[in-house]
C-alpha cells in the first residue's frame, strides 16, 4: 500500500490542496493574538473587607481569623496567603488548576456567609471577592494630572470621561482608578456640644442615616387608578446637611450644624498616588483573557487623541508604562530568528543537494509545514507568544528531515535509471513507514510535557502541542507534497552529477566536488582515528556523560530568564503607628531621590487602603 500514489497521480488537486493549507494558515495568522506567554487562568480569588478605623491587630483577631478558619475548610485549596492592616483584611486563596473558577467563586461565597455571625456586627460592608490572575498586569497604564484642578474634579473627569469610554474597547477588561479621590462631605462633630446638648456620636450617626436615605414611601390606591408616592429623602447638597434636625431639646431643634462642622471635601482623604512629584489619578488598563494586547493598546492609543479633547485643557494625560513595548520587542525578536532559521535551512540544503529543484522541494515544506500550523493553533485558541514560536523555530530543523529523506529515496531511483513517476511510486513506497516512524518518535519525546502539572504543564503544553503539530504536518506534506514534486521536477540525471553540468559549468562543479569531497575525507579520518583508539573514545563518551551530570546540578536553575523589561516595582514599609502625612512626606522623598538618576525615566507610587490596595 503507497498512501503516496494518490497524490503523485493527481498534482493539480495535490497542488490547490497546499495551496488552501497556506492561505488557511495564512488567515489564522492574522486572527491570533499575540501575547508574552500562552494564557493560562489560574483559579485565584482575593477576598478583601475593610472595616475603618480598626487596628492591624483587631482586624486579624475578629475578620482575617475567622474567615481563614471557613477557607481553610474548602476542598481545592491549594494556598492561601493574608494580609491584615489599618483598617483593611485582605485574604488571596489560590484553588488547583483543575477546579473550575465559578465552583471556587461559589465555595468562596458559601464559606463568607458561614463565617458572617463571627465577624463584628458594625462592618460597614460584608467581605468581597474578584476573580484575579497574579499573571495579568495592567497592559498600560496612565496618569492624569492638573495644576489648578482640585483632584476631586480630576477623578470625576477622568471616571465619567476617560474610563468608562477606555472600558467600553474591544478587548479591554478591567479599568482601575488610584489615588483619585472621589466627592464627599465630612462632618466633624464637637464633643463638647454634643454633650452639652446630652447627645452621643451614636446619635449623630442614625440621624445622619435616617436623613440621607431613598426608600419606597408607599402608594395610594383608588377605584380607578393607583398612584406611587415618589420622594426621593438623598441629600445631594453640602449646606443641607448643617440644617438636619438632630433632636429637640426644650421645644427648640437642635441641628448639625450646632454640633459640627460640616465641610466638603474627600470621600477617602488617606490615599494618593503620584506621577514624579504631582499628586495624580493613575489609570490601570488590563486585557480581557484571550485579547490581542497589542490590538488592546493600539486602540486605546488611537483612542486617547480624542479622550484628551473632551478633558478640560488643564487637564494632562500621559502614558506611565506600556506593557506591550517589551511584548513586540521580544515576539519581533523571536519572528526575526524564525526567518533566519528558515534561511538557514534552504542555505544548508541547497549546499549538500548542489541542485535548485530538489533545493525546492524541501523549501517548500518548510513553510507549508509552519504556516498550517498556524491554523491549528488558532482553532486551538492558542496565542503567537514566546513559547509557541520558539516551538516553531525549533520545528524548522525537524520539518525538512522527512522531506530530505523522501526526496534522497526517490533521486535514487531516478539515477538507476527509473522514469521520474514511477521513482516517485517506488521510493515512496519504500520510505513512507520511515517517515511515519520518524514522525512517532519526535512527537513521543514531547508527550511528558502535555501530562505536566501546575502552572509549568499549563504554559508548556502549548509549546508541545505546537511543536508536535508542525511535525505532523511536516510528515503530511512529506508523504503528499513532495513525491509528487519529485514526480514533477526531478529528471533522470540530476545536473549536478552530469558530465555535461560539470562541462557546462567547471569551476562550480569543482568547487562543490571540492569542499564536499573534503568534509567526507574529513569525517573518514576521524572516523578511523575512532576505530584505532576504542578505549579512548569511549573514556571521552563516558567524561561527557559524567560532566554533563555535573554541570547539571551546578548551573543555575530557574522558571524562565530573567528578562529586562525596564520596569522595577518596590513597597516602601514604615511603623503602623505613622501618620498618612509623614507617610506621604517619606514617599515624596523617596521619589525625589529616584528621580534624580538620569536614567529614571518616570515614576508613580501610591498610598492609602482601598479597593485596589489593602496594605
Amino acid at each position: 500500500m503507497n498512501p503516496s500514489r494518490i497524490f503523485i497521480e493527481r498534482p493539480v488537486g495535490t497542488s490547490l490542496l497546499m495551496v488552501a493549507i497556506m492561505l488557511v494558515g495564512i488567515i489564522a495568522y492574522r486572527f491570533l493574538p499575540l501575547a508574552a506567554l500562552p494564557q493560562v487562568d489560574y483559579p485565584t480569588i482575593r477576598v478583601l473587607t475593610l472595616y475603618p478605623g480598626a487596628s492591624p491587630e483587631v482586624m486579624t483577631t475578629s475578620i482575617t481569623a475567622p474567615l481563614e478558619r471557613q477557607f481553610g475548610q474548602m476542598p481545592g485549596l491549594n494556598q492561601m496567603t493574608s494580609t491584615s492592616s489599618a483598617g483593611a483584611s485582605s485574604i488571596t486563596l489560590q484553588f488547583d488548576l483543575k477546579l473550575g473558577i465559578d465552583i471556587a467563586e461559589q465555595q468562596v461565597q458559601a464559606a463568607i456567609n458561614a463565617a458572617g455571625n463571627l465577624l463584628p456586627g458594625d462592618l460597614p460592608a460584608p467581605p468581597i471577592y474578584a476573580k484575579v490572575n497574579p499573571a495579568d498586569a495592567p497592559v498600560l497604564t496612565l496618569a492624569v494630572t492638573s495644576r489648578t484642578e482640585p483632584l476631586t474634579k480630576v477623578h470625576d473627569l477622568v471616571d465619567t470621561r476617560l474610563a468608562q469610554k477606555i472600558a467600553q474597547l474591544p478587548g479591554v477588561g478591567l479599568v482601575s482608578l488610584e489615588g483619585g479621590q472621589k466627592p464627599g462631605v465630612r462632618i466633624r462633630a464637637n464633643p463638647t456640644a454634643l454633650a452639652a446638648y446630652g447627645l452621643n456620636i451614636d446619635d449623630l450617626r442614625t440621624t445622619i442615616s435616617n436623613a440621607n436615605v431613598n426608600t419606597p414611601k408607599g402608594n395610594f390606591d383608588g377605584p380607578a387608578r393607583s398612584l406611587t408616592i415618589n420622594a426621593n429623602d438623598q441629600i445631594t447638597d453640602p449646606n443641607t446637611f448643617r440644617d438636619i434636625v438632630v433632636a429637640y431639646r426644650n421645644g427648640a431643634p437642635v441641628r448639625i450644624r450646632d454640633v459640627a462642622t460640616v465641610e466638603e471635601g474627600q470621600e477617602n482623604n488617606r490615599i494618593a498616588a503620584w506621577m514624579n512629584n504631582t499628586q495624580a489619578v493613575i489609570v490601570n488598563v488590563q486585557r480581557q483573557p484571550g485579547a490581542n494586547v497589542i490590538e488592546v493598546v493600539d486602540r486605546i492609543q488611537q483612542l486617547l487623541p480624542q479622550l484628551r479633547e473632551t478633558l478640560p485643557s488643564s487637564l494632562d494625560v500621559a502614558v506611565l508604562t506600556d506593557r506591550t513595548v517589551t511584548i513586540r520587542a521580544s515576539v519581533r525578536d523571536v519572528q526575526i530568528e524564525l526567518s533566519f532559521a528558515v534561511v538557514l535551512v534552504v542555505a544548508v540544503i541547497f549546499a549538500f543537494l548542489g541542485d535548485a529543484r530538489a533545493t525546492l522541494i524541501p523549501s517548500l515544506s518548510v513553510p507549508l509545514s509552519l504556516v498550517g500550523t498556524l491554523a491549528i493553533m488558532y482553532l486551538a485558541d492558542f496565542s503567537l507568544n514566546n513559547l509557541s514560536i520558539m516551538a516553531l523555530t525549533i520545528a524548522t530543523g525537524f520539518v525538512v528531515d522527512d522531506a530530505i529523506v523522501m526526496i534522497e529515496n526517490i533521486a535514487r531511483y531516478i539515477e538507476r535509471g527509473d522514469d521520474p513517476h514511477d521513482a516517485a511510486l517506488r521510493g515512496s513506497r519504500q520510505i513512507a513507514f520511515t517517515v511515519v516512524s520518524l514522525t512517532v518518535s519526535l512527537i513521543a519525546v514531547l508527550i511528558p510535557l502535555l501530562f505536566m502539572s501546575d502552572v509549568v504543564g499549563r504554559l508548556f503544553s502549548e509549546f508541545a502541542v505546537t511543536l508536535s503539530v508542525t511535525i505532523l504536518i511536516s510528515a503530511l506534506v512529506s508523504l503528499t507534497l513532495v513525491p509528487m514534486m519529485c514526480a514533477q521536477l526531478l529528471r533522470q540525471r540530476r545536473t549536478h552529477v552530469t558530465a555535461d553540468a560539470a562541462h557546462r559549468h567547471p569551476e562550480a562543479e569543482a568547487l562543490g566536488a571540492g569542499w564536499f569531497g573534503h568534509l567526507i575525507g574529513l569525517y573518514d579520518r576521524c572516523l578511523i582515528v575512532v576505530f584505532r583508539h576504542q578505549p579512548l573514545t569511549l573514556l571521552i563518551a563516558i567524561g561527557t556523560i559524567v560532566l554533563t551530570v555535573l554541570l547539571y546540578v551546578v548551573i543555575p536553575k530557574g522558571f524562565f530568564p530573567v528578562q529586562d523589561t525596564g520596569l522595577i516595582q518596590a513597597v516602601t514599609e514604615a511603623p503602623q503607628s505613622i501618620s498618612f502625612e509623614a507617610m506621604a512626606k517619606r514617599q515624596s522623598s523617596l521619589a525625589e531621590a529616584i528621580l534624580e538618576d538620569p536614567d529614571v525615566e518616570s515614576l508613580s507610587s501610591f498610598i492609602g487602603v482601598d479597593g485596589t490596595n489593602a496594605t
